[in-house]
């Protein structure tokens, strides 16, 4: 039984993902799932090789986290998603998951932001991105959120109830913004950012990446925004 299951969505991380792995505290580490979405790199193998659960998820960053929850220990209590990228503190995931267990949080997340942040580890339209959607989620839902960041830790009976249906980069966006919609308990904390370990980002390593993310995000937000506030 482990009251933590840990879910890491990855494309093509095999420069990282052994040391993601490796970092995770063992009080942590019992049920981790790296949901992949058809590396070509040898990432799942070395996935396996460092003691995690390999799942085949197909593409779509938002499948990838469905379908990591979805494979879960069915006694896990909370879910932790995690970048397989390297640039997340893994090792400091109590800071985040702590909170859930106690039963104190619902949902807490990693502000980069708020954090210290090496050197090149974000753009400037990344932060920018966190600010605006914290804006926009904020003067919607009253919650006011300063990142986006992948490392976050929910209940998971409260990650049943969002009912999240966006499969690409909106996955994020989406749970904070049903998360803020539903009342639940948010805590945002800050936390040290590092830069990637290896490969290339989907999203911030390219101009097209960038502008399909963004869309993918914008379209989120106006589809949930659309629908009642809580109480309505």
């Amino acid at each position: 039984m482990h009251p933590v299951s840990i879910v890491i969505p990855t494309l093509n991380e095999a420069e990282a993902i052994g040391a993601v792995i490796r970092e995770i505290p063992p009080a942590y580490a019992g049920d981790t799932i790296v949901a992949d979405s058809g590396s070509t790199d040898g990432t799942q193998a070395i996935a396996r090789a460092a003691g995690a659960r390999v799942i085949e998820a197909g593409r779509g960053y938002g499948r990838a986290c469905a379908l990591g929850a979805a494979a879960a220990d069915p006694a896990s209590r909370v879910i932790v998603y995690l970048d397989g990228d390297g640039a997340d503190r893994g090792d400091l995931i109590d800071r985040i998951a702590g909170p859930v267990l106690a039963g104190t949080h619902d949902l807490v997340l990693a502000s980069r932001t708020l954090g210290s942040r090496e050197p090149g580890s974000m753009l400037w339209h990344q932060v920018l991105a966190g600010r605006l959607a914290g804006l926009g989620i904020g003067l919607r839902y009253g919650v006011r959120y300063t990142d986006m960041c992948a490392f976050r830790a929910i209940d998971r009976a409260a990650l049943r109830g969002l009912d999240l249906r966006e499969l690409t980069y909106g996955w994020n966006i989406e749970m904070q913004m049903q998360a803020a919609r539903a009342g639940l308990r948010i805590r945002e904390v800050p936390m040290p950012y590092r830069r990637r370990l290896g490969g290339s980002s989907k999203v911030a390593g390219s101009l097209g990446g960038t502008l399909r993310a963004a869309t993918r995000i914008g379209a989120t937000y106006l589809r949930v925004a659309a629908g009642p506030v809580r109480g309505a």
